[in-house]
C-alpha cells in the first residue's frame, strides 16, 4: 500500500457473511461500498461524459447482457449452440470449473440459464417498450457471434456501448477492467437497468444493491425460473397470450423499491433495512447518524479515552490502597 498506493483484492464477497446481527457493522459496508471506494478520474470522466451524450438525446436504459463463453459454460447452458461451439464451452469448462454433470433442460427450467439477447429483447417488448427506446448494453464478448444479436438489434436498433459512444478509446490496465468500470458507472446512472443473469455476478448484484442504495432507482430483473416455461412453449410453437404471460410474470418482480432482504437475496443487492436510517427510530440502532461520520469516529475514540482513563485511575487507586494497607499492617 506504501509502496504503490493501492491494494489489489481477489473476489471474495461470496465468503463474507450476510446476515449480521449487528447494523452498525452492516451500514459500515455501505459507506464503504458507496461513499469511500471511488474509481479513478479519468475512468469517472469518461462515464460522465458517455452519460451527459446518452441524456442530450433523452431518457436511456442500461442492459447488462451476460452471454460471454465463461457465464454460458458455468452454468451449462450449451445445447442452443453449434457442435463446435459446444466443444469450445465443454472444454472451458473442464478447465475452470469443477466436474458436474448439467442436463441443459433442467438447469433452464430452475432459472440457471442466462437470457439470451432475443429473449430480452422479447421481454422488453412484452413490457411496452418500443424500437425508439435508448439502450445502453453492458457486456464482454458475446459468445456465438453476432446471430444471437440480430433478432434484438431488430426490435432495438438504437443500441450503444463504451465503444461507439464513447469519447476515444480506454486505456485499459493488464486485466482489462477499465471497460467494465465505465459501464458499471453508466449503469448506475441510467434511467432503468436490467440485469439478464444477476446469480453470481458481482456486476450486476452491487449495481442492484447500489441503485437501490441511491434512492431506490429503477431496475427491472427478470424472474428467470418463472420465464423460462413460457419461452420453452413459444420454441415449439405455442405462442398463444405469449406477450400476457411474460408480463404476468414481470409484475411480480421488485423494480427497485424497498422491501425487506430475505434469504437467499444477498446484502450486497439489499441493503435495506439496515443502512437506510429513520429520523424516530423504536429501536435506537436504527436512529440517523450525525452527517459528520469524522465526528461520530471522534466521541468513539473520546469515549474508549475517558473509558481507558478511568480504567487507570481505578488500578493506582487500588495500588495506592493497598501500600496503605502494607504500611498499616
Amino acid at each position: 500500500m506504501k509502496s504503490y498506493g493501492a491494494i489489489y483484492l481477489t473476489p471474495f464477497s461470496h465468503r463474507l457473511a450476510e446476515d449480521i446481527n449487528d447494523p452498525e457493522i452492516q451500514r459500515l459496508r455501505c459507506r464503504v461500498n458507496y461513499h469511500a471506494l471511488r474509481f479513478k478520474p479519468n475512468i469517472m470522466k469518461t462515464s460522465s461524459e458517455i452519460v451527459n451524450k446518452l441524456r442530450s438525446e433523452g431518457h436511456f436504459m442500461s442492459i447488462h447482457l451476460r452471454f460471454e463463453m465463461d457465464m454460458l459454460a458455468f452454468a451449462g447452458c450449451i445445447d442452443i449452440f453449434t457442435p463446435q461451439e459446444q466443444k469450445i464451452l465443454i472444454k472451458y469448462r473442464k478447465e475452470n470449473f469443477a466436474e458436474k454433470e448439467l442436463v441443459y433442460r433442467e438447469r433452464r427450467l430452475i432459472g440457471k440459464c442466462p437470457l439470451t439477447p432475443e429473449e430480452v429483447g422479447l421481454i422488453l417488448r412484452a413490457l411496452g417498450f418500443d424500437n425508439t427506446t435508448h439502450i445502453y448494453l453492458a457486456s464482454g464478448e458475446l459468445f456465438g457471434g453476432k446471430r444471437f444479436m440480430r433478432p434484438f438489434k431488430d426490435m432495438f436498433p438504437r443500441l450503444e456501448n463504451h465503444s461507439s459512444v464513447g469519447p476515444g478509446k480506454l486505456e485499459e490496465n493488464t486485466r482489462g477492467l477499465a471497460g467494465s468500470a465505465v459501464d458499471y458507472m453508466v449503469c448506475l446512472l441510467s434511467d432503468i437497468f436490467m440485469p439478464t443473469y444477476d446469480g453470481p455476478s458481482n456486476f450486476a448484484n452491487n449495481l442492484i444493491g447500489h441503485r437501490l442504495y441511491y434512492g431506490f432507482r429503477t431496475n427491472i430483473t427478470p424472474n428467470r425460473k418463472a420465464l423460462a416455461p413460457i419461452f420453452m412453449d413459444r420454441e415449439v410453437g405455442s405462442t398463444a397470450g405469449f406477450e400476457e404471460r411474460v408480463r404476468q410474470v414481470m409484475t411480480k418482480t421488485y423494480v427497485g423499491g424497498p422491501h425487506k432482504r430475505i434469504h437467499p437475496e444477498p446484502f450486497y443487492t439489499n441493503s435495506w433495512p439496515e443502512c437506510f436510517c429513520q429520523e424516530n427510530p423504536r429501536n435506537h440502532a436504527d436512529k440517523c447518524p450525525p452527517d459528520n461520520i469524522y465526528e461520530v469516529l471522534e466521541n468513539q475514540f473520546r469515549s474508549e479515552e475517558n473509558e481507558e482513563s478511568i480504567e487507570v485511575k481505578a488500578t493506582s487507586q487500588i495500588d495506592s490502597t493497598s501500600q496503605t494497607e502494607e504500611t498499616v499492617i
